[in-house]
């Protein structure tokens, strides 16, 4: 071979390597470029979804009750809830012979028909008689015979009327020795550097705290009613009688401790005036909620922080069961006190509930298929509510248990075929994540599978909290904690808010010892003042 063959093959040979360096080169573009277009639809997919999402959560229903239609489902059935048709109130009057029995306030409410007012109620006659020349017989047969009457019930309502109670003392002293002036004792008083009366006290508590009243329009309802009630006043108020009832708050602490179960959530609040923080600044409404039925507490503590030291404040060194959300900062106390940590399957499915949202209209896909296995589960406890833990636990074994590992199995093979950024992926990746904590219900009958009461018991700070938005002072935001856990307690354990209060206000002042203070606990009170529903 001459020397110019040789050049020609050298040069034939690094023709080919540029080319095939080319060539990979256009490859490695190619697959960067099928990355990025991958990456942009599931960042333009992320994006539309969240714009439903947000769309939804605006003008959409609150409900989270889940239907679909039966020809839909490509699996076995529809796990769909179906609310009795509304009763509607009959047009007729309730006018009743007064040898009639009226049914039961308690009682079952006919269908179609208008529910009797309740016996307890008092009763003002007003008596319609005929003229003294009508009660004459028109046939001239002489004066009628009175054979019964008819009787026409109305709702009626006295406004608030507001009155000043006098304290009188009667002084008495010695003629003879005119030595000192004997006088009887004031009462103790909850606030006694001021003129506001136990009743009153609890009428703007439970007005704000439980009716979402917030001070500035009860200004304005006082002002209708004659009366100067600043709302600065009626804030510091507030404020004292919060501090007035902290002790009855930290006896609830202590039972709340005792117990086998706390259930425990977190919402926002904003405080204005916090030392080194913004106005705008988010701080948090912590809330437990515990115990046994007819002994349960409701517990709020204010706290400028979501970090996890704040768990391990308030739950101190218990060591019982813990249910929550999937937040993190639970860890560190679950570690440090060996608590068992249940997960909340109302929060799985709510994920899978947001994605449902985003699917393509008239589909059905993966949401459909979670949340219908997660009914399931809610049906078995629908069986097992009210059972002793025992058979609850028996229960969940036979029917559970296969609900379980058959949504496993499924989980197994979706996690690799959903895109992780998608709302399906966001509600995948959290279901497995959070599974050995998920599926700790079905080792102990005693954990239940959501944290709904904890929810349930902070709604209605959410509520009030939308009315009069913030908290002036971190001491406004603490008294509200400790009015809230006092108020929610009593609810829970079905006393009237009002008057439960109104007794804790009249008692506390002069309750100087544990025992006296848990004398006022809701479950030592007198059966009058259990007149709510049992809660749900």
């Amino acid at each position: 071979m001459n020397k110019a063959d040789a050049n020609t093959i050298s040069t034939a040979s690094e023709l080919r390597r540029e080319l095939d360096a080319q060539r990979a080169e256009i490859e490695r573009l190619q697959a960067q470029l099928a990355d990025k277009e991958a990456a942009w639809a599931a960042e333009k997919r992320s994006l539309f979804e969240q714009i439903r999402l947000l769309l939804d959560n605006r003008f959409g229903p609150s409900t989270e009750k889940y239907s679909i239609k039966q020809q839909d489902m490509f699996f076995d059935e529809a796990e769909s809830l179906t609310d009795d048709p509304a009763e509607e109130d009959d047009a007729g009057d309730d006018s009743v012979d007064d040898d009639e029995q009226p049914a039961r306030s308690g009682g079952k409410r006919r269908r179609g028909g208008r529910a009797p007012l309740p016996p307890e109620l008092p009763r003002v006659d007003i008596v319609h008689d005929l003229p003294e020349d009508a009660q004459q017989c028109a046939c001239g047969c002489g004066a009628l015979t009175r054979i019964g009457e008819e009787v026409t019930e109305q709702l009626d309502i006295i406004p608030a009327q507001i009155q000043v109670l006098r304290h009188v003392r009667i002084k008495y002293a010695c003629r003879t020795c005119e030595d000192g002036v004997q006088i009887a004792d004031l009462p103790s008083q909850p606030l006694p550097k001021s003129n506001a009366s136990p009743g009153l006290l609890a009428y703007i508590a439970t007005a704000k705290y439980q009716d979402a009243l917030p001070l500035y329009r009860q200004e304005q309802v006082f002002k209708r009613l004659g009366l100067e009630l600043p709302r600065n006043t009626l804030a510091r108020w507030m404020v004292e009688m919060g501090a007035l009832l902290a002790p009855l708050a930290e006896r609830l602490r202590a039972h709340l401790q005792g117990a086998e179960l706390i259930l425990m959530d977190e919402t926002t609040v904003q405080v204005n005036t916090e030392p080194g923080r913004t106005a705008s600044s988010t701080s948090y409404m912590w809330v437990q909620r515990g115990g046994p039925p007819g002994a349960e507490v409701v517990l709020f503590d204010y706290d400028p922080s979501r970090s996890g030291q704040v768990p391990r404040r308030l739950l101190n060194d218990y060591g019982g069961i813990l249910l929550t959300d999937g937040y993190e900062g639970y860890a560190q106390v679950v570690r440090d006190n060996a608590i068992t940590h249940a997960g909340c399957w109302a929060h799985a499915r709510r994920k899978f509930k947001e994605a449902q949202k985003v699917q393509p209209k008239g589909k059905t896909g993966k949401a459909d298929r979670a949340l219908a296995s997660i009914g399931k589960l809610y049906r078995v406890e629908r069986e097992a509510q009210g059972l002793p833990v025992e058979e609850r636990e028996r229960l969940r074994v036979t029917q559970s248990q296969p609900l379980i590992e058959d949504l496993r199995q499924w989980l197994d093979q979706s996690l690799e075929q959903v895109p992780p950024k998608s709302a399906i992926g966001k509600a995948v990746h959290y279901l497995n994540s959070q599974w050995p904590r998920l599926t700790r219900f079905l080792d102990d009958g005693r954990i239940p599978l959501d944290n709904n009461p904890a929810e349930n018991a902070i709604r209605p700070f959410v509520v009030g909290r939308k009315n009069w938005l913030f908290s002036h002072t971190q001491r406004g935001a603490h008294a509200s904690a400790t009015i809230y856990s006092v108020i929610e307690t009593a609810k829970i354990n079905r006393l009237e808010p009002y008057a439960y209060l109104l007794e804790v206000l009249k008692s506390l002042p002069a309750a100087t010892t544990d025992e006296a203070i848990d004398g006022l606990l809701p479950w030592h009170q007198d059966e009058s003042l259990y007149t709510l529903k049992p809660a749900e």
